[in-house]
């Protein structure tokens, strides 16, 4: 399976933003059980460190599937909806199937674009000034974000002495978030049943989570500065001591923001602009998303790992399709099987939304 198939889907979308953010939180105690004994043949979406060592993690991992970024967080809590207000768009919506019916293949490669060291400051500048300009739709208080997104990701299996690298095939995550956490609702081949599973609830200790920049609430996210500079100094300071170094966890941390909630159009300039201003960070010329949709991408290499994680835009309308981690240099993955242009992680977001009713899509 390869994620640049030669016909490449790209539809009309827009952005908009003022969306109620997600809070991140546990699952209820049997349902978090139940995804750590789904987690123990693969190594997938672990992101306390980044994608590359989500990869590496011994078949023994119990990383739970709904927190997909090297945040040391609770998991995702999925959310309602129903009367669509704004709806975001990016490809023609196909829908995965039901249940665990996923086969593993073969690791999913790609071509290792070219790297702009001087050339991401000025994409990134360019990427804000088109994310400020969005017509943001309003969102009533008791509406949700419905976010539809495509994924697949390629990891080390073991069974017995035998270890190999298999992919999974592309399948949808849809997720329902209330804005201050509540209620949520998720549906994913392979991490859920057909029908999905509800994130209401407290956390494993009974208590109500803290909103933080992992588990943002809409207030929280209100209170973020957009200023770049205070924005990336108050990510270091809460992320610090998480992942792979802090220039690597700052990042990821932006990454998280943009794939898994639905930031406003002045936030999310903020949060180009900061990234623009992490040491490191470079342009790509060349990706694909999950779906096959090409464009640019700013990009930054765990060295700790040799992996690349690349967010992709249009080339065009700079809007952002999703992002990938690509292993880019050395052997990853346990006895080294994670070769130098492997996939480990492909997302493309489809549709963001406001929706008024659990499990209804726009």
């Amino acid at each position: 399976m390869n994620p640049d198939p030669t016909d490449p889907r790209t539809a009309p979308r827009h952005e908009a933003g003022d969306l109620p953010a997600i809070e991140e939180r546990e699952l209820p105690p049997g349902r978090h059980q139940f995804h750590k004994e789904r987690l123990m043949s693969q190594i997938h979406d672990d992101r306390r460190t980044t994608a590359a060592a989500r990869a590496q993690r011994a078949p023994g991992s119990s990383r739970n599937p709904f927190l997909r970024k090297a945040v040391l967080l609770p998991a995702v809590t999925a959310l309602a909806g129903a009367l669509v207000v704004g709806v975001l768009v990016l490809t023609p919506g196909g829908t995965g199937g039901n249940g665990d019916d996923r086969a593993f293949g073969p690791a999913l490669t790609t071509r290792i674009g070219a790297v702009d060291a001087k050339g991401a400051p000025r994409l990134l500048d360019r990427i804000s000034l088109a994310a400020a300009e969005v017509d943001a739709p309003k969102a009533r208080a008791d509406q949700f974000v419905y976010i539809e997104s495509r994924s697949a990701n390629t990891h080390v299996r073991t069974e017995g002495d035998e270890s190999r690298l298999v992919s999974e095939p592309l399948h949808t995550r849809k997720s329902w978030r209330s804005p201050d956490g509540r209620e949520g609702w998720m549906i994913e081949p392979g991490n859920t049943g057909p029908e999905g599973i509800t994130l209401a609830g407290p956390d494993e200790t009974g208590n109500d989570p803290k909103p933080h920049l992992g588990a943002p609430t809409h207030d929280y996210l209100a209170t973020l500065p957009t200023d770049p500079d205070a924005l990336l100094r108050k990510i270091y300071e809460e992320t610090e001591g998480q992942g792979n170094g802090p220039d690597q966890q700052a990042f990821t941390t932006i990454g998280d923001l943009l794939v898994e909630s639905w930031p406003s159009p002045r936030l999310t300039a903020a949060l180009y602009r900061a990234a623009a201003k992490i040491p490191g960070v470079v342009m790509v010329d060349s990706a694909t998303d999950a779906v096959g949709r090409k464009g640019v991408a700013v990009a930054r290499l765990d060295e700790s790992s040799g992996s690349r994680t690349e967010w992709i835009f249009d080339s065009k309308t700079l809007t952002f399709l999703g992002e990938r981690t690509v292993q880019v240099e050395g052997d990853g993955g346990e006895g080294g099987l994670i070769k130098p242009g492997t996939v480990i992680f492909t997302n493309a977001i489809l549709v963001r939304a406001y929706v008024d009713d659990m499990k209804v899509t726009p």
